[in-house]
């Protein structure tokens, strides 16, 4: 059976056009449009879709009150729109608050042209995010969060310290992340740095709200800055960022044929030389395999590797990739994360 799709914006032409990129995929069905956000409950309810994609600024309902009334009401999988600015950053950190699970740059020159990679990208995201365990998720409220009996059992003695953290994610991470965080003391011993699949237009007001949100400093990371405890550096979108030296950030553009700028393998590899058996890596949520190659290295160096448990992401490929290669020390909750860092760190 396709997956079901409902559109939701108030251009006529947008939705036109993702509608005959939807309706070319066999997986894939427009079940019904929205033009504004009080439509797209109502049609939510109606059509019952598995997916919905979602403008932010319409007529009558924004995409953002929109989205937490569908979460509250018939929670669905949404991806929402965004424009590449300072302010379509801040309104899609929002939408992804409210529950959306990923976002797409909406560009009309780039959906209307013949060989665009955002068709693509986009029936991509729909196929995976429409999936069982996306739908899962979306449908669990974010107050709710039970303990994990399967990570408590898991947990192990480390004998060596940890002199610094790394985090890596993509699809669902702006939110996991924020869970994480906030959780942290202002005196956390280890710096971290944090690597999430983002836009270079993103990753500066992402680190803004972070910082905002949490006790322990959090900075989009700069070529030559030096790792301090307590504080979160985060990887800036289109870009690489390395450990040059023990202590010291490099931000560089990086190689090409690199799938993902930032990259969590670049990033975790090195670390190896400076830092070796004296690194937690975490990987969170996320769709692909970005971490695992990575996470390999530092394994054989004696570091420490977490995953965080698949019942608790929004898309478990990242984590799963770990979890199957055999590199995870432990398998935890996403609520139990933070938690676990203060204990051994």
């Amino acid at each position: 059976m396709p997956v079901k799709v409902l559109i939701v914006d108030d251009s006529s032409f947008f939705r036109h056009q993702i509608r005959a990129i939807i309706d070319a995929h066999p997986q894939l069905s427009v079940v019904g449009e929205a033009s504004n956000g009080r439509e797209a409950i109502d049609k939510t309810k109606q059509l019952k879709p598995d997916i919905i994609t979602m403008d932010y600024e319409m007529p009558l309902m924004d995409g953002i009150t929109s989205v937490r009334h569908i979460m509250n009401e018939c929670p669905t999988p949404i991806l929402m729109f965004s424009s590449l600015t300072l302010q379509g950053a801040r309104v899609t950190l929002d939408a992804l608050e409210a529950g959306a699970v990923d976002f797409l740059p909406k560009s009309y020159e780039k959906v209307s042209g013949s060989n665009s990679s955002l068709r693509q990208i986009l029936v991509n995201k729909i196929l995976t995010l429409a999936r069982p365990v996306a739908k899962a998720n979306a449908r669990v409220p974010s107050t709710v969060e039970a303990p994990s009996a399967s990570s408590r059992s898991k947990k192990k003695i480390y004998v060596q310290s940890f002199d610094l953290v790394m985090i890596g994610t993509s699809t669902g991470g702006p939110v996991a992340l924020q869970k994480v965080l906030t959780q942290i003391p202002a005196n956390f011993p280890a710096p971290i740095l944090l690597i999430q699949h983002m836009p270079g237009t993103f990753t500066g007001a992402f680190a803004e709200r972070l910082n905002g949100q949490c006790k322990i400093s959090v900075k989009e990371a700069h070529d030559g800055d030096l790792l301090k405890p307590g504080t979160a550096y985060l990887a800036p979108g289109g870009q690489q960022m390395i450990l040059s030296q023990k202590g010291k950030i490099r931000i560089m553009a990086g190689d090409e044929r690199l799938n993902y700028k930032p990259s969590v393998d670049l990033t975790f590899g090195s670390a190896v030389k400076y830092y070796n058996r004296n690194t937690l890596a975490i990987v969170l949520t996320g769709m692909g395999a970005d971490g695992r190659e990575g996470a390999r290295l530092l394994k054989q160096a004696g570091a420490v590797v977490w995953a965080q448990e698949g019942k608790t992401c929004v898309i478990d490929g990242m984590p799963s990739a770990i979890v199957k290669a055999n590199l995870a020390d432990e398998i935890i909750a996403l609520q139990e994360i933070s938690k676990r860092m203060i204990e051994v760190v």
